[in-house]
């Protein structure tokens, strides 16, 4: 049921859209590639041989890539509903 000028299905689009928005940017990330790291590349403590083996390519301890995940800057995304209410925060 649509509301207002919006045609039947059309939240539902704008969901699908925004999901497959961030799919794309999140397999467009580098993964790391090569041999595993056995020690941070950054603190030079050591990196578990479980996350070596789950992460190939390892360069950074759970510690600094946490915080460098943290660094990474949350994006805005595109407000594809227009409501009031989401414009307002």
């Amino acid at each position: 049921m649509a509301g207002g000028w919006a045609r039947d299905g059309a939240v539902s689009e704008q969901i699908e859209a925004s999901i497959n928005d961030e799919l794309k940017r999140m397999q467009a990330r580098k993964a790391p590639q090569g041999e595993s790291l056995t020690h941070c590349a950054e603190c030079e403590e050591p990196i578990p041989e479980k996350r070596r083996a789950a992460l190939p390519g390892v360069k950074l301890c759970i510690d600094c890539q946490m915080e460098r995940d943290g660094q990474q800057k949350q994006r805005g995304g595109i407000n594809r509903r227009g409501s009031k209410d989401s414009q307002l925060k």
